[in-house]
């Protein structure tokens, strides 16, 4: 699995955003959100269980995250079609602020190394800075849903470029070494 100092690596993918038929798909690569930093989610299969309480979840902070100049994308090994339908069926997905990535061919879960022995993507989290670093990984177990607070503290504390406390949040005070040093 790709790790922190990792480059993520390059894609082209073809994504769901939006319900109007004639405007529901389009490609969106590697380049397409310029010097954004995205955060890369990854979840098994559509149609389950977890995995829509998730994508509702991040769903609801998306604008927390674009004002962190961070960009959100959701991807399964799905087809565009059935994220479609899901997206369709399914009242909280409906109104998604980002897209859903079909990786089909589930090169990309591959080259993150996500992919599970069944073929599917682990339930993973990656965030990506502008220079397209892994600053950030997770992998939970696929019964256990993720906390997308928890993946927007991580990328406030990671902008900060200072050391962070645990359970540090945004607005508290990072830690100072020399202080902290020269106190001792």
């Amino acid at each position: 699995m790709l790790t922190v100092g990792d480059t993520f690596p390059p894609y082209d993918l073809t994504a769901c955003v939006g319900l109007d038929a004639e405007k529901a798909f389009t490609r969106i690569d590697h380049t397409t959100y310029g010097s954004m930093w995205r955060a890369v989610f990854f979840w098994p299969k559509d149609f389950t269980f977890v995995c829509p309480t998730e994508i509702a979840a991040f769903a609801r902070l998306n604008g927390d995250f674009l004002e962190r100049d961070t960009q959100l994308l959701g991807v399964s090994g799905d087809s565009e079609y059935v994220h479609y339908a899901w997206r369709r069926s399914h009242e909280d997905l409906r109104d998604l602020p980002f897209p859903m990535l079909s990786d089909s061919r589930h090169e990309l879960m591959r080259a993150c190394g996500v992919q599970d022995a069944d073929g599917f993507a682990q339930r993973a989290v990656f965030l990506v800075d502008p220079g397209n670093v892994v600053r950030f990984a997770m992998v939970t177990d696929g019964s256990v849903g993720r906390n997308p607070s928890e993946v927007l503290r991580v990328l406030d504390a990671l902008q900060t470029d200072e050391l962070c406390p645990c359970n540090w949040t945004k607005g508290e005070p990072t830690l100072d070494p020399v202080a902290l040093l020269a106190g001792a």
